[in-house]
């Protein structure tokens, strides 16, 4: 455990603080949070971060409790696996999530965690990690599909002190960069994630001096007891005490040729608490999926939804915590076994949110969510310029892509966004100005988003010309099994992927596969999946439907899943429309079940090569029926 060196001697006083003052501090982290993402967007190098924004920062009190941040990376488990001191002016960097209990998730992310010292004592911790597009391994961007042990994956860091008392420790930062193929990329997102935290430490110390120390703390304290208590009223209101409520969902493949595999999620109330029980879940992964997950990850997650859904305006943080206890078994799925892969963990954690709100909806399904684009798809390509000035240079792209959110009970999901309401995407102009690519499309596919009385969004096809040879990489999911809808609504349909080859061929592709050579004048087809319908799609106004068909989201048969009759023009034929919907009402079951998950999943593996052109996955080990 870290050892804290303070030279303060003073106990700090717990001070009544005033609403005024609160909102004024609880408002100030908030601008601290945003400032730490702009310092860094305007000094990194790399387009995952500087255009696509993946990155998450994190502000918390002297015992490393979140108070504001993005994703929720837990201080507490850094702190309790760094075996050292910590004195003013060190910042810490790690990129081993073996050795820091899981607070990052794969060795692609580099975390900066940051103590914030005010007249000699630890007032807070500034932390943030992001996304490097390369660490070393075996391939470009260093998420090899097959990889078995993290050891393929790239150079990993335990926790070390980057600067000690203020200075850069230069020969061991020279290592580690030594170890990547874009080092002027790794080095510049490093410096802007410092740059950022120190932003961040400064803005905690102008509150310090402001308000004071005492009353700082006391702010604090009063923001974290707020969330506890809203969300112990949440608990009970929402959750039957003693009721085990449970949801099932999957990932398709691991990539080695294994899947489904099972992610099962239970809760159960007791009293103030609630237990978050991942047993049932399959056994670690054989490839590179595995989500090493934190405990206060997870109470983040489950917190995030159970506060937005009831106060969006609350700022989250870590002060619910000891009301979530948290089950994860032992080399499963969400807690694999050291030195076991984990490059391809996109997938668990954007399942982790379907899981939530499958479970949770269970309470009121009025409320609940269809399933969406549940993951962060990765797109890479790499090589060297075959003409131009250029000739001859490495390249190397990483790139997030991104699909259809689910129907949901105050409208539709939006088509062609990301899972991360923060990301955006890199603009085509970009793609072409730094990269050997055309985009030759960027656009929605139709009928991709679940029919419902409010659609899933839809997918897009994003068609990118290469202009060099090279090699691609893709990391992705649902190719095999359906994001569902709820309430009535249809699953949205499934993402695919294939290379137009020069001899005029059409090769499909796995959803996890690197090292795909491609030559220049071959075009790949990028295409991601919809968003679940929510509630009766024959609830749906015609109009609105006809005017999705005028816009090309919904074909003229893709209509019919609305049993609305119309023209290519879009317009409506009422007296056909009626009838098809009564058609369509009589020949429906007389209980339609919350959840619809389409065909059963022996069908669907049955089915596999002949519906996707990719050989169903063999079952993994333990794989529950």
């Amino acid at each position: 455990m870290a050892r804290i060196i303070e030279t303060a001697t003073e106990p700090v006083a717990r001070v009544d603080v005033d609403v005024v003052t609160l909102d004024l501090v609880e408002n100030a982290l908030r601008n601290a949070r945003y400032e730490m993402d702009e310092v860094l967007f305007r000094t990194a190098l790399s387009p995952g971060i500087r255009e696509q924004h993946d990155e998450f920062p994190l502000i918390g009190d002297p015992e490393g409790k979140m108070v504001v941040g993005q994703f929720g990376l837990s201080i507490p488990d850094f702190l309790d696996n760094y075996d050292g001191t910590i004195e003013e002016g060190d910042v810490l960097l790690t990129s081993d999530p073996y050795s820091c209990g899981a607070a990052i998730s794969h060795a692609n992310d580099w975390l900066v965690v940051m103590p914030v010292f005010h007249e000699g004592r630890v007032v807070g911790w500034a932390s943030m990690f992001g996304h490097m597009s390369d660490v070393g391994g075996k391939t470009a961007s260093s998420m090899p599909t097959d990889a078995r042990t993290i050891y393929e994956e790239g150079v990993v860091i335990p926790p070390f002190k980057l600067y000690r008392k203020g200075e850069l420790a230069e020969e061991a930062l020279e290592i580690i960069l030594n170890q990547v193929r874009k080092p002027d990329w790794n080095r510049a997102d490093l410096n802007g994630i410092v740059a950022a935290c120190r932003t961040a430490g400064r803005r905690i110390q102008e509150m310090c001096d402001r308000f004071g120390t005492d009353t700082y703390l006391s702010a604090l304290d009063a923001l974290l007891q707020r969330n506890h208590d809203a969300m112990r009223t949440l608990l009970a209101m929402v959750f039957e005490d003693g009721r085990t409520i449970s949801f099932t969902d999957y990932i398709c493949d691991d990539g080695v040729g294994f899947g489904p595999y099972e992610l099962k999620l239970s809760l159960t109330r007791h009293g103030d608490k609630v237990v978050l029980d991942f047993t049932g879940s399959s056994p670690q992964a054989a490839g590179p999926i595995n989500y090493y997950i934190n405990e206060n990850l997870i109470r983040m997650f489950f917190g995030i939804y159970m506060i937005t859904v009831a106060d969006p305006q609350i700022l989250w943080n870590d002060g619910f915590y000891p009301l979530v206890d948290v089950v994860i078994p032992e080399d499963s799925f969400w807690k694999p076994r050291f030195p076991a892969a984990l490059s391809g963990r996109n997938h668990g954690i954007g399942r982790v949110f379907d899981l939530l709100g499958g479970l949770l909806g269970q309470t009121n399904p009025q409320l609940m969510n269809a399933a969406g684009f549940s993951s962060s798809p990765h797109f890479m390509y790499s090589g060297r310029y075959s003409s131009g000035d250029q000739k001859g240079e490495w390249f190397q792209l990483y790139s997030i892509g991104f699909g259809g959110i689910p129907g949901r009970p105050m409208g539709d999901g939006p088509d062609g966004h990301s899972l991360w309401p923060s990301f955006t995407n890199i603009p085509c102009e970009y793609l072409e100005s730094y990269y050997p690519l055309r985009i030759e499309k960027w656009e929605t596919v139709t009928d991709t988003g679940g029919a419902g009385l409010h659609r899933g969004g839809n997918g897009v096809d994003v068609a990118y010309r290469f202009l060099s040879d090279g090699e691609i990489a893709i990391h992705d999911d649902r190719w095999l099994t359906y994001p569902w809808g709820v309430l009535g609504g249809e699953p949205g349909a499934r993402g695919t992927k294939w290379v137009e080859r020069l001899d005029g061929t059409r090769e499909v592709l796995p959803s996890k596969c690197h090292d795909v050579p491609v030559r220049a004048g071959e075009v790949l087809h990028f295409v991601t999946w919809g968003g679940g319908g929510w509630g009766d799609p024959l609830e749906r106004d015609p109009a609105l439907v006809a005017l999705e068909v005028r816009r090309g989201l919904v074909s003229v048969e893709g209509a019919r899943r609305y049993g609305v009759v119309c023209s290519e023009a879009g317009d409506v034929d009422a007296d056909a429309t009626a009838a098809l919907r009564d058609e369509l009402r009589a020949g429906r079951p007389a209980e339609v079940p919350i959840v619809n998950s389409g065909p059963p999943l022996e069908e669907i593996l049955a089915n596999a090569l002949e519906e996707t052109g990719l050989p169903a996955p063999s079952p993994p080990v333990g794989l529950r029926a």
